[in-house]
Protein backbone atom coordinates (compact mmCIF):
# COMPACT_ATOMS: atom_id res chain seq x y z
CA UNK A 1 0.00 0.00 0.00
CA UNK A 2 1.25 3.44 -0.92
CA UNK A 3 2.11 5.80 1.95
CA UNK A 4 0.69 9.20 0.98
CA UNK A 5 2.29 11.05 3.89
CA UNK A 6 5.67 11.02 2.12
CA UNK A 7 6.02 13.81 -0.41
CA UNK A 8 7.18 12.86 -3.86
CA UNK A 9 9.95 14.75 -5.61
CA UNK A 10 8.11 14.80 -8.93
CA UNK A 11 4.45 14.62 -9.94
CA UNK A 12 2.83 13.90 -13.30
CA UNK A 13 0.42 16.37 -14.87
CA UNK A 14 -2.53 14.13 -13.96
CA UNK A 15 -1.45 14.07 -10.31
CA UNK A 16 -0.99 17.85 -10.28
CA UNK A 17 -4.41 18.23 -11.89
CA UNK A 18 -5.98 16.19 -9.10
CA UNK A 19 -4.03 17.97 -6.33
CA UNK A 20 -4.81 21.47 -7.56
CA UNK A 21 -8.29 20.80 -9.02
CA UNK A 22 -7.20 22.39 -12.30
CA UNK A 23 -7.72 20.71 -15.65
CA UNK A 24 -4.64 19.48 -17.49
CA UNK A 25 -5.28 21.68 -20.52
CA UNK A 26 -5.38 24.73 -18.23
CA UNK A 27 -2.04 23.76 -16.70
CA UNK A 28 -0.54 23.46 -20.19
CA UNK A 29 -2.02 26.83 -21.14
CA UNK A 30 -0.64 28.50 -18.02
CA UNK A 31 2.83 27.26 -19.00
CA UNK A 32 2.55 29.37 -22.16
CA UNK A 33 1.36 32.44 -20.24
CA UNK A 34 3.53 32.40 -17.11
CA UNK A 35 7.27 32.20 -17.73
CA UNK A 36 7.89 31.15 -14.11
CA UNK A 37 5.90 27.94 -14.67
CA UNK A 38 8.24 25.69 -16.61
CA UNK A 39 8.02 22.08 -15.41
CA UNK A 40 10.83 19.81 -16.50
CA UNK A 41 10.22 16.95 -18.88
CA UNK A 42 11.37 13.39 -18.44
CA UNK A 43 13.03 11.26 -21.14
CA UNK A 44 9.64 10.35 -22.58
CA UNK A 45 8.74 14.05 -22.88
CA UNK A 46 6.15 13.99 -20.08
CA UNK A 47 5.95 16.97 -17.75
CA UNK A 48 7.24 16.42 -14.23
CA UNK A 49 6.25 18.94 -11.59
CA UNK A 50 8.06 19.67 -8.33
CA UNK A 51 6.47 20.79 -5.07
CA UNK A 52 7.62 24.32 -5.91
CA UNK A 53 5.78 24.12 -9.25
CA UNK A 54 2.61 23.02 -7.44
CA UNK A 55 2.90 25.93 -4.99
CA UNK A 56 3.26 28.32 -7.93
CA UNK A 57 0.21 26.79 -9.63
CA UNK A 58 -1.85 27.18 -6.46
CA UNK A 59 -0.72 30.81 -6.16
CA UNK A 60 -1.66 31.50 -9.80
CA UNK A 61 -5.01 29.79 -9.19
CA UNK A 62 -5.61 32.02 -6.16
CA UNK A 63 -4.76 35.16 -8.12
CA UNK A 64 -6.93 34.26 -11.12
CA UNK A 65 -9.89 32.49 -9.59
CA UNK A 66 -10.22 33.85 -6.06
CA UNK A 67 -8.80 37.36 -6.30
CA UNK A 68 -10.14 37.75 -9.87
CA UNK A 69 -6.95 39.12 -11.42
CA UNK A 70 -6.56 39.04 -15.17
CA UNK A 71 -3.72 36.99 -16.62
CA UNK A 72 -1.79 40.20 -17.25
CA UNK A 73 -2.36 41.33 -13.65
CA UNK A 74 -1.22 37.97 -12.28
CA UNK A 75 1.90 38.12 -14.50
CA UNK A 76 2.69 41.56 -13.08
CA UNK A 77 2.40 40.30 -9.50
CA UNK A 78 4.65 37.32 -10.24
CA UNK A 79 7.17 39.56 -12.00
CA UNK A 80 7.16 41.98 -9.05
CA UNK A 81 7.77 39.13 -6.63
CA UNK A 82 10.64 37.84 -8.77
CA UNK A 83 12.14 41.35 -8.79
CA UNK A 84 11.89 41.58 -5.00
CA UNK A 85 13.74 38.28 -4.58
CA UNK A 86 16.52 39.40 -6.92
CA UNK A 87 17.27 42.63 -5.08
CA UNK A 88 20.62 42.43 -3.31
CA UNK A 89 20.52 42.63 0.47
CA UNK A 90 21.39 46.12 1.71
CA UNK A 91 23.83 44.98 4.33
CA UNK A 92 25.64 41.73 4.72
CA UNK A 93 25.47 40.00 8.05
CA UNK A 94 28.45 38.39 9.69
CA UNK A 95 28.62 34.79 8.64
CA UNK A 96 27.23 32.47 11.22
CA UNK A 97 26.41 28.82 11.06
CA UNK A 98 22.97 27.51 11.84
CA UNK A 99 22.26 24.30 13.73
CA UNK A 100 22.98 22.23 10.60
CA UNK A 101 26.39 23.82 10.03
CA UNK A 102 25.31 25.83 6.97
CA UNK A 103 26.45 29.44 6.55
CA UNK A 104 23.42 31.67 7.11
CA UNK A 105 24.67 34.19 4.53
CA UNK A 106 24.81 31.51 1.86
CA UNK A 107 21.20 30.55 2.54
CA UNK A 108 19.91 34.15 2.60
CA UNK A 109 21.40 34.82 -0.82
CA UNK A 110 19.62 31.76 -2.25
CA UNK A 111 16.05 31.51 -0.88
CA UNK A 112 15.11 28.67 -3.23
CA UNK A 113 18.11 26.68 -1.98
CA UNK A 114 16.97 27.21 1.59
CA UNK A 115 13.47 25.99 0.74
CA UNK A 116 14.88 22.93 -1.02
CA UNK A 117 17.17 22.13 1.90
CA UNK A 118 14.34 22.53 4.41
CA UNK A 119 12.17 20.20 2.33
CA UNK A 120 14.95 17.60 2.14
CA UNK A 121 15.59 17.95 5.87
CA UNK A 122 11.92 17.36 6.74
CA UNK A 123 11.77 14.42 4.33
CA UNK A 124 14.86 12.84 5.93
CA UNK A 125 13.42 13.36 9.41
CA UNK A 126 10.23 11.63 8.28
CA UNK A 127 12.24 8.73 6.88
CA UNK A 128 14.20 8.48 10.10
CA UNK A 129 11.04 8.18 12.16
CA UNK A 130 9.87 5.33 9.93
CA UNK A 131 13.07 3.30 10.43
Amino acid sequence: MKDLSIKKLYYSISEVSRITAIEQYVLRYWETEFEQLKPQKNRAGNRIYTNKDIQLILFIKELLREKKYTIEGAKKILDDQAQDKQLPPEKKEIKSRNEDGVDSEDIKDKPSLKEDLEEIKSFLKLLLTKL
